[in-house]
C-alpha cells in the first residue's frame, strides 16, 4: 500500500450508515418507530452521507421493518443526506417511492447458491426482477443502486471468480442504468489484497459511477478491508452503527464494520469523513437499550483515542513518595 494511506490529507470519505436496515433486520426485538425514527433522526445530525432507513419487504418475512413507510415519511430530513431504501419487487419499490425514498437499493447475489438460499431464485431471475424495478421507476427520477451480494466470496461456493463480478457489474451499470453500485462482503471473507485489486479494476472500467464498498467483520478484517480499498480509489463505505447486523446464511458471521470505529479510526489518519463523532457515539450507545443486548462497537466500551482517565485518587502521595526516594 502506497505511504499516502497513512495521511488522509483532508482526503474526503463517506459514510453510509445501514445499521437501521441491514442492522435492525436481524435483531429479534422489535424496535418501536418512534425509537426508529429518533434513531435515523440522530444518525442524519451526526453527519452520516447517507443513511439505509429501511426496507420494503413482506412483513411476513421480516417483521422488525414492518413500519417501513411510517418511519420514512416521519424522519427529519437533513440537508445532503440521502435517505435508502431497500426494495425486492416493483410493489416494494412503489412503496418506497411513495414514501419519499432518494434512492432504491437493488439486491441480489454474485454467487448462484446465495442468491437461491436468500432470494428463492437464480441470479438470471433475479436480474430480470432488477430490470423490472428499474423499469417502474424510472419516470420518478428517484436513483438506483445496486448491492452485490457475495462479490469477495460465497460461505457454499467459495471464491467468485472476478469476471463474473466485474460482469454483473457492468449489466448493472450499461443495462440497468444503475447510478451507484455496492460491491458486499456479505459473509466476512474478503481479504486486503483482494478488496485492493477488485476496487482497482471496477474504478479502471467505471470511473462515473459511485462505488461503495460493504463490509463485515466476521475474520477481524474489516478496517484492514476499508483501507485497502481507500488505497484503490475507493471512497464510500457501508457501515452499521454500533457494529450491528449479520447474514443469516453464514453461521457465526458478526456484523458490519462499525460505523463509529471507522470514523474514529480515518479521523485519527487525516480524512474528512463528516461525521461528528460525539454524536454518533451518542447514537451508538442507544443500542443496547433498543435491542436488549450489547454492541460490538469497541469504541463504545473503550472511548475514543484521547478520551483520557482520572489520575489515580491517591496520585499526589505516590508522586510525593517518588520523588522522596529519588532524592535519596
Amino acid at each position: 500500500m502506497s505511504a499516502s494511506l497513512w495521511q488522509g490529507a483532508g482526503r474526503r470519505i463517506h459514510l453510509q450508515e445501514v445499521g437501521t436496515r441491514d442492522g435492525l433486520q436481524a435483531e429479534s426485538a422489535f424496535v418501536e418507530t418512534d425509537q426508529k425514527i429518533a434513531l435515523v433522526n440522530a444518525l442524519s445530525d451526526a453527519g452520516l452521507s447517507k443513511i439505509e432507513v429501511t426496507a420494503f419487504v413482506s412483513p411476513k418475512a421480516i417483521p422488525a421493518l414492518r413500519d417501513a413507510e411510517q418511519v420514512l415519511r416521519e424522519i427529519r430530513r437533513a440537508p445532503g443526506v440521502v435517505y435508502s431504501a431497500l426494495v425486492p419487487n416493483v410493489r416494494g419499490a412503489e412503496r418506497a417511492v411513495e414514501s419519499r425514498a432518494d434512492e432504491l437499493n437493488l439486491v441480489m447475489s454474485a454467487s448462484e447458491s446465495h442468491n437461491l438460499s436468500n432470494l428463492r431464485m437464480t441470479r438470471a431471475q433475479s436480474f430480470a426482477a432488477l430490470a423490472e424495478v428499474a423499469q417502474a421507476v424510472r419516470s420518478s427520477g428517484v436513483a438506483i443502486n445496486v448491492s452485490l451480494s457475495c462479490a469477495f466470496g460465497c460461505p457454499m461456493e467459495g471464491d467468485v471468480p472476478t469476471p463474473v463480478v466485474l460482469d454483473w457489474c457492468r449489466r448493472y451499470v450499461e443495462e440497468l442504468g444503475a447510478r451507484g453500485v455496492t460491491l458486499c462482503d456479505t459473509t466476512g471473507m474478503a481479504f486486503p489484497s483482494q478488496v485492493n485489486a477488485l476496487t482497482r479494476a471496477f474504478r479502471e472500467r467505471w470511473p462515473d459511477t459511485e462505488l461503495t464498498l460493504h463490509f463485515h467483520n466476521t475474520r477481524g478484517m474489516g478496517l484492514a478491508n476499508v483501507l485497502a480499498a481507500i488505497d484503490a480509489g475507493a471512497d464510500r463505505f457501508d457501515a452499521s452503527v454500533g457494529g450491528i447486523g449479520g447474514c443469516p446464511y453464514a453461521p457465526g458471521a458478526s456484523g458490519n464494520v462499525c460505523t463509529e470505529e471507522i470514523a474514529h479510526a480515518l479521523a485519527l489518519m487525516g480524512y474528512d469523513t463528516g461525521v461528528d463523532l460525539e454524536r454518533l457515539l451518542a447514537a451508538a450507545a442507544r443500542l443496547p437499550g433498543l435491542i436488549g443486548h450489547d454492541v460490538p462497537s469497541q469504541v463504545l466500551k473503550a472511548g475514543r483515542r484521547l478520551d483520557l482517565h482520572p489520575l489515580p485518587a491517591d496520585f499526589a502521595a505516590i508522586a510525593a513518595r517518588a520523588a522522596g526516594r529519588a532524592a535519596v
